[in-house]
């Protein structure tokens, strides 16, 4: 009998919404800390992670940032990033893209070479070693303000044929994608692909703002695109790619419980729909585990998860021949795994 949950960690996939500095697990940041002589209030991996109860997305960032203080070395950086991309490669991803927001170190002296060097230096480990295909997304942070964010564009300039693109991300209650306009506008002049998180916590008309304003490629969560079928229908039509976090989005109380999650929803108005991590430690779960734990809340049936799956690398931000190759992995994991397939039932919600 085939093993759903073996099946679902193999299916070649990507993670493309994951950022950096919330992939630390519990213990590498307690280490991480030691080893920079610095102290937090936890004195263990399992008292840290017992602190992972979170009542909105601000509680999760004020902890979120807390963590990102650990991280000073190049060293540090290297040693984040190589620890994720392994897990995700025993996950299945093989294909990571990867956001990391500088501000969050150079506001606290931590020079952007430091950061880029130890980010880089594990991707390129991480391609030789594993075979995984990584990309890196650089991330601004919304509550600061446009100038801020101009002034990152700036400094990344030198690594710019090693970023596949930008984002932005942060709390977005009171910072609409329009604050940002003239920023992704000067993204795109200088030849990065561009993505914002919006509609996560924030309403349906940040979703057309980032649509219709920052004229990004892919949007980050937007289930609150849904309030606006107009929106739901040029979303599709243009077959704008959703980095959909539903671990996320029950732990930081964006949906009420994972059976209430609109994934479904999103599915059936024909959107784009990618699964993806966001902040694994944080939200108890791998792109497996959030695809798992949508199949037994809301009916996915295999067949679904693996246009999930598809849907993810169909997203990516790579050369056409790169998801050509990409997409070859899953099809020949498909013909393998085809006569267990054939003895699976579609799961019933």
């Amino acid at each position: 009998m085939l093993d759903i949950e073996s099946f679902v960690r193999g299916l070649p996939k990507a993670d493309l919404h994951m950022h950096l500095e919330g992939s630390i697990e519990p213990q590498l940041m307690l280490d991480i800390a030691t080893r920079n002589g610095l102290r937090l209030r936890w004195d263990s991996a399992d008292a840290l992670r017992a602190a992972y109860q979170f009542t909105s997305l601000q509680s999760f960032l004020d902890l979120y940032y807390e963590g990102c203080k650990v991280l000073v070395t190049e060293r540090d950086f290297y040693d984040v990033t190589r620890a994720y991309l392994r897990r995700a490669h025993e996950d299945g991803v093989i294909r990571s893209e990867l956001f990391i927001g500088p501000q969050s170190f150079t506001t606290r002296d931590v020079a952007i070479e430091t950061l880029m060097s130890g980010v880089l230096r594990a991707m390129d480990d991480a391609s030789r070693e594993q075979g995984t295909s990584v990309g890196l997304l650089i991330s601004v942070q919304r509550h600061r303000t446009e100038a801020d964010a101009l002034a990152v564009l700036d400094q990344i300039m030198p690594w710019a044929d090693r970023i596949i693109g930008i984002g932005m991300g942060g709390a977005e209650v009171g910072n609409p994608p329009s604050k940002f306009a003239r920023f992704f506008k000067e993204c795109r002049k200088r030849g990065f692909r561009t993505t914002v998180h919006a509609g996560e916590e924030g309403p349906a008309s940040y979703v057309r703002q980032a649509l219709s304003l920052l004229q990004v490629d892919r949007i980050d969560h937007g289930n609150a695109c849904l309030a606006d079928p107009d929106l739901v229908r040029e979303l599709a039509d243009k077959r704008i790619a959703l980095t959909i976090c539903p671990l996320s989005n029950v732990r930081l109380h964006v949906v009420p419980s994972m059976d209430k999650h609109p994934l479904k929803e999103l599915m059936a108005r024909g959107l784009h729909v990618t699964i993806n991590s966001d902040d694994p430690p944080y939200f108890d779960g791998y792109v497996t585990e959030n695809l798992l734990a949508c199949r037994s809340a809301l009916g996915l049936s295999l067949s679904e998860i693996v246009g999930l799956a598809r849907n993810g690398l169909c997203a990516a931000f790579v050369s056409e021949q790169e998801r050509q190759d990409l997409l070859c992995k899953l099809d020949a994991y498909l013909v393998q795994h085809d006569s267990a397939l054939q003895n699976v039932p579609a799961r019933t919600h």
